[in-house]
């Protein structure tokens, strides 16, 4: 599926994406809230600015990706992988992160500082 195609979906209503292949995909500045991207592969996906309030990521690949100002609240992230991501946002409120998978070369003053202090159900 294209992206093209997946906004156009999303737009129509669907909101089930899961295990979708968004490998280095362009999504900055979409608004997917309420999106199921569970085991989804966004492996170095541009996701600078987007909106993924109260989006089910659990299991995505996150792998490199660019979540710089992404709103997460209330997002998923059980079992995802956030290794080597650029993780840069005040909107983590209530993200779920339970089991998330980062490495230490995550960029600085971002992820773990936030993740740590996002409310866990």
């Amino acid at each position: 599926m294209n992206i093209k195609e997946l906004c156009s979906r999303y737009a129509a209503g669907q909101r089930d994406f899961s295990n979708l292949n968004l490998i280095a995909a362009n999504l900055r500045n979409m608004n997917f809230a309420g999106i199921n991207l569970s085991g989804a592969n966004l492996t170095k996906a541009n996701l600078t600015r987007t909106n993924l309030s109260q989006a089910n990521l659990t299991g995505a690949i996150l792998t490199g990706a660019n979540l710089t100002e992404t709103n997460l609240t209330r997002a998923n992230l059980r079992d995802a992988n956030l290794s080597d991501t650029i993780l840069a946002s005040e909107k983590l409120s209530q993200a779920r992160p339970r089991e998330v998978t980062m490495a230490e070369k995550t960029s600085p003053a971002t992820s773990s500082n936030h993740l740590n202090n996002a409310s866990l159900p």
